[in-house]
């Protein structure tokens, strides 16, 4: 039987092992921690990450967790309009889903043939010349026909892989929680769903199923997540959610009314990072397999424009897709050098243009401030629009 090691169980790694399984390989996950877990907070999904993830076999059950993201356009802080609401025809709105919600989907989705191994310590890479890949730890090595390095941002295999590749800060942090709805019952819901852009600061927030739906469960609510120029805060949950009520004080609703109902254990802190430059393969051949680069491990990039996960699921359904029918040997290792050479563009298109929302986004100073708000409503619909359009163009590759 084929076999795939996966090293990583966040949602790319969920995602890939499940891929693998149900297409007929025996597939070992990897994860450092002590158990499978997501945090508490939750994500938007684009339609690119939608298409992959029914592409794995994972859409019947997300119409039942995953809320559209209504258009809402961006104002400052002062209330003002910088973009008007106004949807581009045929435009599909993104979807924003409970972590927990997708991860248990996620689980689900793994079958039998997938053997979960927790608190495993990958340190590296055997030498592969000749042979198959394997991943010591500190239990010895695991061998199998395809490695699939999924494990983010800090990844142990990427330095083996892609030793020229660096992650760095981008200069600004993020704060996500979400806010039960028994704990914001004054807001209207045209209020809730919204994007306000300050001087290096920023803020959105959107409607995680509707009022009611969960009670008093941490699976509805409201979604926010909060950006700040700046290396993350070393305090304590209290001491930040104290800093991000002061930083934003006097935006418009529903900014100092979410803050306000949102409690110190709500929030995640995450420095926002970027990986550069990309690895230039995505794919290694090693005997009659070898080892791919997943998600974050791949391609870290600020999250501005919400596509992390996207690409992640992107790159499980690519290769899901590639090695359906490979059998180790030349088909296997051609499947591997096909999905870097799918992959890797991609990712470099939506890095650039991640780059570029960020330069907008992250503008400061009286003269930049000026002309951005000045330009804003011309030029983000604009580019907006190419980032969606280089978003939607993604289709997996066919079985």
């Amino acid at each position: 039987m084929r076999t795939a090691v996966v090293v990583g169980a966040g949602i790319g790694g969920l995602a890939a092992a499940g891929g693998l399984a149900r297409t007929g390989w025996q597939v070992t996950l990897l994860e450092r921690e002590d158990r499978v877990r997501s945090d508490g907070t939750a994500l938007v999904l684009w339609p690119n990450g939608l298409r992959a993830l029914r592409a794995l076999g994972l859409g019947e059950g997300l119409d039942a967790i995953a809320t559209a993201v209504a258009h809402t356009g961006v104002r400052r802080p002062d209330g003002q309009w910088l973009v008007q609401p106004r949807p581009q025809p045929g435009e599909r709105a993104p979807v924003v889903v409970h972590r927990e919600d997708l991860h248990d989907a996620l689980i689900a989705g793994l079958g039998e043939q997938v053997e979960i191994r927790t608190g495993v310590s990958v340190r590296g890479l055997r030498p592969v010349s000749g042979d198959r890949p394997a991943v010591t730890t500190g239990r010895g090595a695991i061998e199998a026909d395809l490695v699939v390095a999924a494990d983010g941002t800090q990844s142990v295999l990427r330095p083996v892989l892609a030793p020229g590749s660096t992650v760095i800060s981008s200069g600004c942090a993020a704060w996500r929680a979400v806010v039960p709805w028994y704990r914001a019952p004054q807001l209207p819901p045209e209020q809730i769903s919204g994007e306000v852009l300050g001087a290096g600061y920023r803020f959105v927030s959107a409607s995680l199923g509707e009022r009611g739906s969960a009670g008093g469960s941490s699976r509805g609510g409201i979604y926010w997540v909060a950006t700040a120029v700046g290396a993350s805060r070393p305090e304590s949950p209290a001491t930040q959610l104290t800093l991000l009520r002061r930083w934003f004080a006097g935006w418009p609703s529903p900014v100092g009314e979410l803050l306000a109902a949102t409690e110190p254990g709500d929030v995640v802190q995450q420095e926002v990072r970027d990986l550069r430059p990309l690895p230039r393969a995505y794919g290694f051949p090693a005997g009659p397999g070898g080892v791919v680069l997943l998600g974050d491990a791949a391609h870290t990039m600020p999250h501005h424009l919400g596509q992390g996960a996207c690409l992640a699921f992107e790159d499980a359904a690519t290769l899901c897709a590639l090695v359906r029918d490979a059998v180790p040997g030349p088909q296997l290792t051609a499947a591997i050098e096909t999905y870097s050479r799918l992959r890797r563009p991609r990712a470099v298109a939506m890095a650039r243009q991640t780059r570029r929302v960020a330069a907008v986004l992250q503008a400061r100073g009286r003269l930049a401030l000026r002309a951005r708000n000045a330009t804003l409503g011309t030029i983000s619909p604009r580019l907006m629009g190419r980032v969606a359009a280089t978003a939607a163009q993604w289709n997996p590759p066919p079985p």
